[in-house]
């Protein structure tokens, strides 16, 4: 077992490496345009859980998980040969990240919301 810190480290440069390999690497079109939004590993270093999201949302989802799910032996050995310094690495685990998608709901409502006040005070003023 590693301590929180270091396992917060590994996540971070899991993420930063993962990032990198999505953007130079991957050639499977399924996975164009995929961010990683978020990387846990847990204290044993068994598992590294890793959220991902797309421009697109959900509606490439079932696409880009397949994706991942073909390239996670690739993803998980080309990770371990650039942190080479884990005796052993996590498996990976990929998440489908809800939060873009909630962010970019709650902006749209404030937008919606700050119109009908604009259309408010026009009324009002006239």
């Amino acid at each position: 077992m590693v301590s929180e810190s270091r396992s917060i480290r590994i996540a971070d440069r899991i993420h930063r490496e993962l990032s990198l390999l999505f953007l130079n690497d991957i050639e499977d079109p399924r996975l164009e345009g995929v961010s990683v939004t978020h990387v846990k590993v847990d204290r044993e270093l068994a598992f590294a859980d890793i959220y991902v999201s797309a421009l697109e949302g959900k509606e490439r989802l079932d696409e880009i998980m397949a994706g991942l799910e073909h390239a996670r032996g690739f993803l998980r050995s080309e990770l371990a040969h650039h942190i080479s310094h884990l005796r052993t690495f996590p498996q990976l685990r990929f998440h489908w990240d809800l939060v873009p998608e909630r962010a970019d709901r709650i902006e749209q409502l404030i937008a919606e919301l700050d119109t009908e006040e604009e259309g408010d005070e026009n009324a009002s003023g006239e």
